[in-house]
């Protein structure tokens, strides 16, 4: 048996580790922060997954360069650019900087993770002039979430004290961004979890991919995959505790409601549902229309206007290349039936409320194909006139 209890704010929970953030210019609001860090008094296993993209970033790259199961004490975070499409100018750009921070601090294999603009190198004598500015033994997790924020308008942090059957414990804390750019096979975001736990390394691996594929790999708010996504799992084991199972969920949990929080920040967003795909011959059937329902711009504006348009969910699935038949298919917004072979026009009553389930911040549209048993869900948002403008005015 175990509790899992949310606690407030975010990585000081965490044993042994230190965070901050500091303004380098990069960012021209000087009270919020563009250059952040995460660093653990001892190095730390870490685990990663990282962006389908094939053009990754160059702090991937870089990454990439450490020997496998590499340990690291200090990750360096920056925004307004992303160091990507740089070439290995951009990876040389990263090991300047790491000599220059090895020369204030002592560091084991550090590694850095950028966010912002595509296309332009790093500034260097401003990410470096953090280092004259940081508090290395702060732990100001509200600070360093907001630091790594691009077109969020909301910092994402979470933290849970895990309390095990015999009275001992370990913590889990995460600092999270991403609005724009989210499409499932990762969303375009940066995710960073640190825990206490003494877990072992291959567990680690499982653990995070297995939570990766229930949270961030099934949301979507535009269907665009960025360059630079990454998550992050670093454990100094600093605690002595681990229980598999109480890890297992409270990583899900963890990084399910980041995904969510990604998902209600999605540029303009007003509405987060989920799509569910049942009764499909395969789950690789269902995942493939969950998924294309998720990223129809079509369906996104509907909801967006609160049209209870069934035929632009019919049209999706059967364009999505799965085994699908009109006469099978049935659609619910909530439990509210809207299209089956026998009901296939909304009456005014039935229209009428499914305006009001669509009027919800929340709701769900399952499809039944009604073919099989596979099901699968993902998550998805409306598309708005405040996302158009949000990304059309990215670089001015």
């Amino acid at each position: 048996m175990f509790n899992i209890i949310e606690l407030e704010n975010g990585l000081e929970h965490v044993q042994g580790f230190f965070c901050d953030a500091v303004n380098t210019g990069l960012r021209p609001n000087k009270e919020q922060g563009d250059v952040a860090f995460i660093r653990s008094e001892v190095p730390c296993d870490i685990s990663a997954v990282f962006t389908s993209n094939t053009f990754q970033a160059a702090p991937i790259k870089h990454f990439q360069k450490y020997p496998k199961d590499f340990q690291t004490d200090f990750i360096l975070i920056n925004a307004k650019n992303a160091n990507a499409m740089t070439g290995d100018k951009g990876i040389e750009d990263i090991d300047t900087i790491m000599s220059t921070l090895s020369q204030k601090i002592e560091v084991t294999n550090p590694i850095m993770s950028s966010t912002g603009v595509i296309g332009y190198r790093l500034p260097i004598d401003k990410i470096t002039s953090a280092f004259d500015k940081f508090d290395f033994t702060a732990s100001n997790s509200d600070k360093a979430a907001r630091a790594i924020m691009t077109t969020d308008s909301f910092k994402k942090e979470l933290a849970y004290k895990v309390e095990l059957e015999d009275g001992t414990s370990f913590n889990m804390a995460a600092i999270c961004k991403g609005a724009g750019m989210i499409n499932p096979a990762m969303a375009t975001m940066l995710c960073f979890i640190i825990t206490d736990a003494d877990i072992p390394k291959s567990d680690m691996d499982d653990l995070l991919l297995d939570a990766t594929e229930g949270s961030f790999n099934r949301i979507s708010v535009d269907g665009d995959t960025s360059t630079n996504d990454t998550v992050m799992l670093l454990s100094n084991r600093k605690s002595g505790q681990y229980h598999k199972e109480a890890f297992q969920k409270v990583l899900n949990k963890m990084m399910f409601e980041l995904a969510m929080m990604i998902l209600r920040d999605g540029e303009g967003a007003n509405k987060l549902v989920a799509f569910e795909v049942k009764g499909a011959k395969s789950i690789e059937d269902a995942q493939k229309a969950s998924m294309a329902l998720s990223n129809s711009l079509l369906v996104k504006t509907a909801l967006f206007g609160e049209d209870p348009n069934w035929g632009r969910i019919a049209s999706t699935i059967g364009a999505s290349g799965i085994a699908c038949d009109d006469n099978t298919l049935s659609i619910y917004y909530d439990d509210l039936l809207i299209y089956s072979n026998a009901f296939r026009e909304l009456d005014k009553e039935r229209e009428e409320q499914a305006y009001e389930i669509m009027r919800q911040e929340r709701f769900t549209v399952t499809c039944d194909i009604g073919l099989g048993s596979a099901s699968y869900t993902s998550y998805g948002c409306d598309l708005s006139y405040e996302y158009v403008k949000i990304n059309a005015e990215y670089r001015t």
